[in-house]
């Protein structure tokens, strides 16, 4: 006996956000489907902490908000809802109508690489976030070794890449005034 495949519900944006505030778990809303963002590891944590602290110390004072994992944004062009693993906007924050809990202006977006989600962090959410008019840099940070990626807008169709390995690298952040070390990114991941 052959069963026929299902089809997946889709869901109006409006349904999915309802969803978000009662689920204990984040969410991403693409194309009409909910699709649960997965735990991340000590090392992905270790490094998404290490930044955080790195850039509101850097950018203390100044008019930047530094946001983790937690804060949903929304990408209007496409009605995609995504999390970051860290996001940087420039102040005032610009909500999207009619909700306090979703940013739409982020300059600086980051992601830690998984195995299970490099493949999409680098092609279509790229492509997703370089719809966004306000944002200037993308950080793709492996996990596993002192290696960082870093695309920085040049004009509307155009970004520089430039490539980090090593605990003594340096990367001179273009969106907002910071400089950091692969060594205080990965303290207490590699080389302890």
């Amino acid at each position: 006996m052959t069963i026929a495949p299902t089809q997946a519900r889709r869901y109006t944006a409006e349904e999915y956000l309802a969803l978000e505030v009662e689920s204990n778990i984040r969410n991403e809303y693409r194309n009409g489907e909910i699709i649960p963002m997965t735990g991340g590891t000590p090392e992905h944590n270790e490094i998404t902490g290490n930044l955080v602290f790195l850039l509101k110390s850097a950018l203390k004072g100044q008019p930047y908000s530094i946001f983790v994992t937690n804060q949903r944004l929304w990408i209007p062009d496409l009605d995609l809802y995504t999390y970051p693993d860290v996001m940087v906007t420039r102040r005032p924050l610009e909500l999207k109508p009619g909700r306090r809990d979703t940013i739409m202006n982020p300059i600086l977006l980051v992601e830690v690489l998984s195995d299970s989600t490099q493949g999409y962090d680098r092609g279509d959410k790229f492509e997703a976030y370089r719809s966004i008019s306000a944002f200037q840099e993308y950080l793709l940070i492996d996990q596993y070794k002192p290696h960082v990626e870093q695309f920085v807008r040049q004009s509307e169709n155009q970004w520089l890449f430039i490539e980090y390995n090593g605990l003594e690298a340096q990367i001179g952040l273009a969106s907002v005034p910071v400089e950091l070390v692969l060594k205080d990114l990965y303290e207490g991941v590699i080389g302890e």
